[in-house]
């Protein structure tokens, strides 16, 4: 059953169309990608959801209400949370506190549930129990997006919308990421991934998109997806 869909999504920015009539469904505790070279809209799909920027045409529609009108911290609490590219960490600030502030942007959570999902967040990520009282902006770009990741989970996301976590990591951290990424999602969460390292990000999901240019171009179970040489070379090559 679906948790998000987008249905006709058109989206100008500047005067200049960036979006050109999406449709997409992500269903309750899947994983999906979303695939496509750079300037192909992926961060403006994501941003047009969680509402930080405006629509021309279409519906997206969460958790079966129509999400178009609502106002962007009013779609975090309802549990959809975005993790924007650059991570956009509180550098100065230690990474327990990062995390504290995710917990604490959401109204009337108590002091021992914000503990509780501290204990999982750490146990999730142990790199982060270790750098717990070092700066955010002192951690590595791994541990950084880890944070990010974090961050979003200390607000209890149903639906995680994620921009190209592994942007700037080297191989070994980006596999890192997918596999916590792909247990996140195992584990009831929905996971919405926009990815241009997209061969990865298929082999993890349970099904995909190819954007380009501001459309969807193909769609499918990411196996059919990565077994077309013709997809492959144009696409996601």
């Amino acid at each position: 059953m679906s948790i998000l869909q987008v249905k006709g999504l058109e989206v100008a920015l500047g005067g200049v169309e960036v979006l050109r009539g999406i449709d997409l469904e992500v269903d309750a505790g899947a994983l999906v990608a979303i695939v496509g070279a750079n300037g192909a809209g992926k961060t403006t799909l994501l941003r047009s959801i969680s509402r930080l920027v405006p629509i021309r045409a279409g519906t997206i529609v969460y958790d079966g209400r129509d999400i178009g009108p609502v106002e962007p911290h009013l779609v975090t609490r309802s549990g959809l949370v975005h993790v924007p590219q650059g991570r956009q960490i509180i550098p100065t600030l230690s990474v327990e506190d990062n995390l504290r502030i995710g917990a604490g942007s959401l109204p009337g959570v108590a002091p021992a549930e914000i503990e509780a999902r501290l204990a999982a967040e750490y146990k999730r990520f142990p790199v982060l129990r270790e750098r717990r009282q070092i700066a955010g902006g002192a951690l590595s770009g791994g541990e950084q997006q880890m944070l990010a990741v974090a961050r979003a989970l200390m607000m209890k996301p149903r639906v995680l919308l994620l921009d190209e976590p592994s942007l700037g990591l080297a191989p070994q951290l980006v596999a890192t990421i997918f596999t916590s990424l792909r247990k996140l999602a195992d584990s009831g969460v929905t996971v919405l991934l926009v990815e241009q390292a997209a061969v990865m990000a298929l082999r993890i999901a349970d099904y995909g998109y190819v954007l380009q240019n501001g459309r969807i171009v193909m769609s499918g179970p990411p196996t059919q997806l990565l077994e077309d040489p013709a997809l492959v070379s144009r696409y996601l090559g």
